[in-house]
């Protein structure tokens, strides 16, 4: 008997051994078909679940035999439940394809910024991406350039340094522009001399997306990206023919008209841009200064890629772009002057590069990448009693090695940069000339230590011929908590090369500003980390999307050189123990329902100045900025569209404080399927800094210019169609 029982309990374990089962499913998306990490799959009788890792996969052991009820959820995609009998007939793993839920915008966008192939969801660095139709909303505000793009992001300031010319920088967290890199498919074509104008002569047309990155990215791309870093990703071809045609036209008598083509064909394939655009002087104010100056500008840039087999591929292109711009007292711009209406500030530049750019894949995984730049930056300003004027040529080569794995992803390179400004002899005043050269290093690993955990991990090593040898480390980690909750820490050291081109220099067109002495001066260097919480998730069956973003930044830049006035009415920059900070937040919160998206964003900065143990407030920085747009979609038909801004009060370089104010916009669109009309009415409020306060000092013959923290355009009207053929 007893042995009888011993056999029995022997026979019904095995019998319930054997009634367990192993069950594989993948997640993708329908569209893409990209795997959805961080998915989550319920078998819900059994109240097991468990989230998918980077391949998007999902396995469960010991499903008993029988009819069970399988759920599969990620946020901002519909649910699906599929009902599978046990065991299954097939023991392949189980693909699913989720579908992006009604209302939802969760688009699998891949950043180039990081050196990644990775989609934005799953990189530990922090990018904020403007691509797809927000990058059009933007295009049909400011056709012409790239500011309001960048301004009306929260972070993010454009900061007009000149009030004639319009000329203008891009601050990041409150930091001067020359601490942002701006570079275009990865070459630093705007630094130095050829930030001058930077943002005003790139148009929007021919950008397929925009990767903003902030706080330190030196490791990545070198020098000069301490606060920030803005990629401009360009349109490739595709092999479906694009040819885009856009004109527009303001209230303020300006005019763009420009064109965009782009076609794969079997072996070879092309982009082509050009567009001209023009400004009348314009001032609203009656104060016989030009808010908006005189110029015009015409841009070709043509590209050729060559696929010279399936693992080769051979890109070349040339930006040209040419420009006169004359901004002053009106009378004089309209050819009317006289002694007392002489006042003029005329730039005219020449900017020219070319981009080579070679692509060798190894094998599915293992990519070599050589590339190089050449540019050529022309600029002459010119006041009625004084001419500054220049060329830097500078060039960008860079050769590095990709690995992408399962469980990793490698990037190795060096690069080589020049730079040499050449100043021509205008007067008897010391030259501003320098010659500079960096080669650098760098190793970049992104690993995956479990499903929800990754680590990004960088070092660089520059030598500069000035300033010696650099080290940057990063490192930055993402934790993905929950399918709604997930967040990012990093941070890293960054340095910058001084240069006689910054802000404040630029606001005075560079008039008695002594050449940089080198021997005195050491390399800016600057450590910061950013800390960021997301939260997103869909109600009511998918039809409300809500996501919420918290960042909390801090940067420091010790020994910033100063610009510091001298007894002789001469400047020059000194470098005083002391530090630059930079600390605050930014929330963003994005709300979607049936056709409408409300996108709310704030911003608050504390940007402080240590010299010599004295803290100051750091001048022409909002303390609390407000972004706010509402926007309503019908697909393919309609856009309409409600914003205002709202800027906190800023220190001025004269002592005083500016006012705050707010701005606000409306702008429509109807599309049809191969053209669309927009409108736009650009602050309908009319700020404008003259209503409030002053610009000038002095006589309008020979006005001395107060910091412009306010707009001086006012209220514009443009307006357009926009053709695809």
């Amino acid at each position: 008997m007893k042995r009888f029982i011993m056999l029995f309990v022997a026979v019904a374990c095995s019998i319930t051994a054997f009634a367990q089962n192993n069950f594989t499913v993948i997640l993708k998306n329908t569209e893409s078909k990209e795997p959805l990490i961080g998915a989550t799959v319920t078998i819900n009788d059994l109240k097991k679940a468990l989230s998918t890792n980077a391949q998007g996969q999902v396995t469960f052991s010991d499903i008993p035999n029988g009819i069970h009820s399988i759920e599969y959820r990620y946020v901002g995609y519909a649910a699906k439940v599929d009902t599978l009998a046990f065991p299954l007939s097939n023991t392949e793993p189980l693909i699913v394809l989720l579908e992006q839920a009604e209302g939802e915008e969760l688009e699998q966008v891949v950043v180039t910024s990081t050196r990644s192939s990775r989609t934005i969801d799953n990189i530990p660095t922090r990018v904020e991406v403007i691509s797809g139709e927000e990058l059009g909303e933007k295009a049909n505000m400011k056709p012409g350039d790239i500011r309001m793009l960048l301004a009306e992001s929260t972070g993010i300031q454009t900061q007009q340094t000149s009030a004639t010319s319009g000329n203008a920088a891009i601050r990041i967290q409150g930091l001067d522009g020359k601490y942002t890199q701006i570079i275009r498919d990865g070459f630093p074509l705007y630094s130095g001399f050829s930030g001058g104008l930077g943002l005003l002569q790139v148009a929007p047309l021919d950008l397929k997306q925009v990767e903003v990155i902030k706080g330190s990215s030196s490791t990545l791309y070198g020098g000069g990206a301490i606060a920030g870093l803005v990629n401009l990703v360009s349109k490739t071809p595709t092999d479906e023919r694009q040819l885009d045609f856009l004109l527009n036209g303001t209230s303020a008598k300006g005019i763009d008209a420009s064109v965009f083509y782009g076609e794969k064909f079997n072996k070879v394939g092309t982009t082509i841009y050009a567009a001209y655009n023009h400004g009348s002087p314009y001032d609203p104010s009656s104060l016989g200064l030009t808010a908006i100056p005189r110029f015009n500008r015409y841009t070709l840039n043509p590209k050729l890629w060559i696929y010279l087999n399936e693992r080769t591929t051979l890109n070349v292109g040339i930006n040209a772009t040419v420009e006169n711009r004359i901004g002053g007292d009106l009378d004089f711009i309209k050819g009317h002057g006289s002694d007392q209406n002489s006042y003029f500030e005329e730039n005219k530049t020449g900017r020219y590069s070319s981009q080579l750019q070679l692509d060798h894949k190894l094998n599915d995984q293992e990519k070599l990448t050589f590339k190089n730049s050449v540019s050529y930056f022309d600029r002459t300003i010119t006041l009625p009693d004084y001419r500054f004027s220049g060329v830097q040529v500078a060039s960008y080569t860079e050769a590095n090695y990709t690995r992408n794995g399962e469980k990793a992803d490698w990037v190795v390179g060096l690069n080589f940069l020049t730079d040499h400004f050449g100043e021509e002899k205008n007067n008897t005043f010391p030259l501003r000339s320098y010659t500079y050269n960096t080669i650098g290093g760098f190793v970049q690993n992104t690993f995956n230590i479990s499903p929800k955990v990754t680590l990004e991990t960088g070092i660089r090593g520059d030598y500069h011929n000035d300033y010696g040898f650099l080290f940057l480390p990063r490192i930055s980690g993402l934790w993905k908590i929950t399918e709604h909750f997930s967040t990012r820490l990093g941070g890293g050291l960054g340095y910058k090369a001084p240069t006689v081109f910054t802000e404040d220099a630029e606001r005075i067109q560079f008039r008695n500003v002594l050449p940089l002495d080198v021997a005195n001066t050491k390399a800016e260097r600057s450590y910061g980390a950013n800390y960021d919480i997301n939260y997103r998730t869909s109600m009511f069956d998918g039809q409300v999307g809500l996501s919420v973003n918290q960042l909390f930044f801090y940067t420091r830049i010790d020994n910033p050189i100063l610009l510091t006035a001298l007894t002789n009415a001469n400047l020059q920059y000194q470098q005083p123990l002391g530090n630059l900070n930079t600390k605050g937040i930014e929330t963003n919160v994005k709300l979607t329902y049936s056709d409408f998206k409300l996108f709310l964003g704030y911003t608050l900065a504390d940007v402080t100045q240590n010299t010599n143990d004295v803290n100051t407030t750091y001048p022409l920085v909002s303390r609390h900025r407000l972004n706010n747009v509402l926007m309503y979609e019908v697909e393919d038909k309609w856009k309409i569209g409600a914003e205002a801004y709202y800027f906190g009060s800023q220190q001025l370089n004269d002592g005083v404080r500016g006012k705050s104010y707010w701005t606000a916009g409306l702008m429509a669109e109807k599309i049809w399927e191969r053209f669309s009309v927009f409108i736009n009415f650009e602050n309908i409020t009319d700020t404008r800094q003259t209503k409030f306060d002053t610009i000038y000092t002095g006589s309008i013959s020979n006005p001395v210019f107060r910091d412009i923290y306010a707009p001086l355009d006012g209220f514009v009207i443009n307006g357009g169609v926009k053709i695809r053929l």
